[in-house]
């Protein structure tokens, strides 16, 4: 371990892939605790192999490590074992006892920890005083390894499909670790299955939040009836229910035009659907663009539509930063009654929300809102207001930062 003097608090990231053009809310919670007085490194699962890398997460790329090849990390966990055997192959243990009923997500854990392994002595360099991941898969086992190995404390935030799906020993993660956070007041009460009534734990609501000096407020000189949806074509985005949606706004006479921005395994479905409902000429998918870009359209359009959804498995999304993002931006919103989405958007003030997989109510809802330039304003203003409340990243890295203090200085 070094013996450099030490800053207000270091802290190592472990994340599943870094830079990763959908996570840039993690980049933006890295930054504002480095603001804070943190020192931060990163540990990514896999190698780089994004081909847009947003200008704030390539001034991480110096803080961060890759992990090696496959075999130099087995070779690496190999030889760990042999120098720690009481605590490698006790988490082993651990692992294969927890999780032998998902086979596929324990092999996968298994090489979770290896890469881990694989980047020890520069983990030793960097001495964390805290083990962070943003996620509570992959992420949160290996920094609950890297505790087991190092003596250090884990802490962990949990999302979405990461416990809304996923059980990756969620019960003992929440009994181990030092410091348990989420960004929803619902994801506080999903969590809870995994406590016991007589050993319940805090669970810390930290929201996904943005540098709000970075986003103007905007509502002169937009397009008249632009329609924009931003994400990863997922189903949780709920956009074949937006299709449906704006058909029954062709039917009824409605003008609009409307842009599609991601990507993901769903476009040729969605655009196949697009095709089939005679909606090829006022409905785009444009494909994954830069963050600028993004906020660019975000300041031309009239609405933000996303009509989020649970899957069949249960899948959702938290509160999508896109929504949060547009509400700063002064686009009013049209959402669902999704997760946490209600605690963002309050239904007639600052935007509207609509049960989902309901495109009805969907066509509805927009259709009232581009008719009414009144109501459109005033939801921006309140989106605002809301957003510079309760999402501001540097009062919730703030929040984040003094629960790591008082885990790492009591």
């Amino acid at each position: 371990m070094n013996d450099i003097a030490s800053p207000t608090l270091r802290v190592l990231y472990i994340v599943s892939l870094f830079p990763c053009w959908s996570e840039t809310f993690i980049v933006r919670e890295m930054h504002a605790l480095i603001g804070h007085g943190a020192e931060i490194a990163i540990l990514s699962l896999k190698p780089p192999s994004e081909a847009i890398v947003q200008e704030r997460a390539a001034e991480l790329l110096g803080r961060t490590r890759h992990p090696l090849g496959a075999w130099r990390s087995i070779l690496a966990l190999c030889a760990l074992g042999l120098r720690h055997p009481l605590a490698v192959g006790g988490f082993l243990a651990t692992l294969c006892a927890q999780m032998w009923r998902q086979p596929l997500n324990l092999l996968r854990s298994i090489g979770a920890v290896c890469r881990v392994a694989g980047q020890w002595r520069w983990v030793q360099q960097f001495d964390p005083q805290l083990v962070h991941a943003p996620w509570a898969t992959y992420p949160a086992t290996a920094a609950w390894f890297l505790a087991r190995l190092s003596g250090r404390p884990f802490s962990f935030t949990s999302r979405a499909h990461d416990i809304f799906v996923e059980d990756h020993m969620m019960r003992a993660k929440l009994a181990h670790a030092a410091l348990a956070v989420t960004i929803t007041r619902n994801n506080v009460r999903h969590l809870a299955r995994w406590m016991a009534a007589s050993a319940p734990r805090t669970v810390h609501v930290v929201h996904s939040a943005l540098d709000l000096a970075e986003i103007a407020y905007r509502r002169h000189d937009r397009l008249p009836r632009r329609l924009l949806s931003v994400g990863r074509l997922d189903p949780i985005k709920g956009l074949d229910v937006l299709l449906a949606a704006l058909a029954e706004l062709r039917r009824r006479g409605v003008a609009f035009d409307s842009l599609i921005v991601g990507d993901g395994d769903e476009r040729a479905r969605l655009q196949a659907q697009r095709d089939a409902l005679g909606l090829g000429d006022c409905v785009t998918f444009a494909g994954a663009w830069p963050h600028a870009r993004v906020r660019q359209a975000m300041a031309e359009a009239t609405l933000m539509v996303m009509p989020c959804v649970v899957t069949p498995e249960g899948n959702a999304d938290g509160i999508p930063n896109v929504l949060t993002e547009a509400m700063a931006a002064g686009l009013p919103v049209v959402s669902t009654r999704v997760s946490g989405i209600p605690e963002l958007v309050e239904d007639g003030v600052s935007g509207r929300l609509v049960e989902p997989r309901d495109p009805l109510a969907l066509a509805d809802a927009i259709a009232a809102m581009l008719a009414d330039p009144t109501a459109r304003d005033a939801c921006a203003q309140a989106g605002r207001r809301k957003v510079e409340r309760e999402f501001d990243v540097r009062i919730e890295a703030g929040r984040l930062f003094r629960h790591m203090q008082d885990v790492v200085h009591g």
